[in-house]
């Protein structure tokens, strides 16, 4: 567990309660059933208006989701001096309240790793512990939880009427693709009772800059979405479904017609938070542009061309809550 000092926890950020719809806004996000022949325009029309949805009917082994988070409560209950020497390469390994290089910070501690095949990276890193059990756990996951992400973003491709289908699926299927994964323990903070009206910041308000992600959690709420109007709205927890986020390089590949959508998380003041993330990024030397089966006739791209290297490491020098695609924007009449 995290221990962090009465200094530590001043440092971080607090945001005063929200005043949320009074309406059930869990019934307002889109719950996407993969089985149905209308998910397909479905999942666009929630991409177009949230860049944000619930699936269901996933087809991903409930055994491999409680596996790994098992695995993840155990490594993350070690003793802090035997998960601090899990920190092989960074960005990657194991890290606590400090988020990136620029200054955030947050209750939380992570694991992130690197899921490309071609890095080897598991070789070079020892989980204290059954180490095989862990990686194995780690493999089984992230390789379902990928071909349910191809499924959904070959839905896409079906809903915009755009081909070939695998336009955006073959990103994250190429060998070269360079997804993450994200483990991320938000521990309880009694010392939030004492804070009245505040809520203790997790993870600070951000968008995801790879092309889409994949997100699990146990039963704990905290996380939230920004809504196209500024407000923020709690996203009730569901350990057995699966939520998608649209992420920045979605967004210049759609045009603008998906939005990149804006989230955090809250630390509980009782109960650990345990998610699992899966950020499904391209090849480092992918083109990142407006897909031309899409464009319409006279239609302007309002993104310059990057690649993703080039967006991956303007991103890394911006902190969390920076509008990352403003460096890529295109001038009217550019």
């Amino acid at each position: 567990m995290v221990v962090l000092s009465q200094p530590a926890l001043e440092n971080l950020s607090h945001i005063s309660t929200c005043k949320f719809p009074s309406t059930n806004f869990y019934e307002g996000i889109p719950v996407i059933d993969l089985f149905k022949p209308e998910a397909n325009t479905e999942i666009v029309k929630a991409c177009q208006e949230f860049g944000f949805f619930k699936v269901i009917n996933h087809g991903v082994p409930l055994e491999f989701i409680t596996k790994l988070e098992g695995e993840a409560v155990k490594f993350f209950n070690l003793p802090q001096p035997e998960k601090e020497k899990v920190r092989p390469a960074k960005p990657f390994g194991y890290g606590n309240k400090r988020i990136g290089q620029n200054g955030d910070v947050g209750w939380i501690e992570y694991l992130l790793l690197n899921t490309n095949p071609e890095l080897v990276y598991e070789k070079a890193v020892t989980i204290p512990g059954d180490s095989e059990l862990f990686w194995s756990c780690v493999n089984d996951y992230v390789s379902a939880v990928r071909s349910m992400a191809c499924d959904v973003l070959d839905m896409i491709a079906d809903g915009l009427k755009i081909g070939p289908r695998n336009v955006l699926s073959r990103l994250l299927r190429d060998e070269k693709s360079d997804a993450v994964f994200r483990l991320n323990h938000y521990p309880p903070c009694p010392e939030l009772q004492a804070l009245s009206g505040r809520n203790l910041i997790g993870f600070g308000e951000h968008t995801d800059p790879q092309i889409i992600s994949v997100v699990r959690s146990n039963n704990t709420s905290g996380l939230q979405i920004s809504l196209k109007d500024g407000t923020w709205v709690s996203v009730p927890p569901d350990q057995y479904s699966f939520f998608i986020n649209v992420g920045d390089s979605l967004q210049v590949m759609t045009n603008g017609r998906f939005r990149s959508v804006k989230h955090r998380v809250f630390a509980d003041g009782l109960k650990s938070r345990v998610s699992m993330i899966y950020l499904g990024g391209p090849p480092l030397d992918e083109k990142i542009a407006p897909l031309s089966s899409l464009m319409e006739e006279g239609e302007e791209s309002l993104y310059k061309e990057f690649t993703w290297c080039e967006y991956k490491k303007s991103a890394y020098k911006t902190r969390l809550g920076d509008n990352r695609l403003k460096f890529f924007e295109k001038s009217v009449g550019q």
